[in-house]
């Protein structure tokens, strides 16, 4: 597989997970890396990590790395499955990082001569939170997906499993 970033965006329990796996599997001569950013904060959690890990199976190599994304994905030689990049948004608000900085890694990511499938849920389609933090995660998510979007060479956006190529 040439070295490409391809991005997968959708709402969520939109089928954007399988297909970006299923991608990924076809197009990788080696195991891919599945990168996954997920804390665990409480059981519901784990239960649903358990069960993303089950379905993957053997197919992957998982590394489960919350926050540092740019420093995890140099050291792979394997293509990257990052699932996914709203979790991680979500992590690096939670633990005080700043916008610039969250832009600042992504735009790292995207120079790295590797390739990378990117993951995130579309949360721009809904109404305007009726918070402060929902609409920060809203407005940061909108523009980080705007900047991966922009610099991948593929985008598909997927709903009720079904995934388009957008770009």
């Amino acid at each position: 597989m040439k070295t490409k970033k391809t991005l997968f965006i959708g709402g969520i329990k939109s089928g954007k997970s399988y297909n970006a796996e299923t991608y990924i599997l076809k197009s990788s001569l080696l195991k891919p890396i599945y990168l996954a950013t997920t804390e665990f904060i409480d059981d519901e959690m784990q239960n649903r990590i358990n069960k993303h890990k089950s379905s993957r199976g053997d197919k992957f190599e998982t590394i489960e790395e919350p926050l540092k994304l740019y420093s995890t994905i140099t050291h792979c030689d394997s293509p990257v499955l990052v699932e996914c990049v709203s979790i991680w948004i979500n992590n690096m608000l939670y633990h005080g990082f700043e916008f610039e900085e969250m832009r600042r890694e992504l735009e790292a990511i995207l120079a790295l001569d590797k390739t990378v499938v990117f993951v995130l849920n579309d949360v721009g389609s809904g109404i305007i939170p009726d918070n402060a933090l929902a609409r920060e995660f809203v407005d940061m998510s909108g523009k980080l997906s705007q900047l991966i979007a922009s610099k991948c060479n593929e985008v598909y956006h997927t709903i009720a499993g079904i995934s388009t190529r957008i770009k």
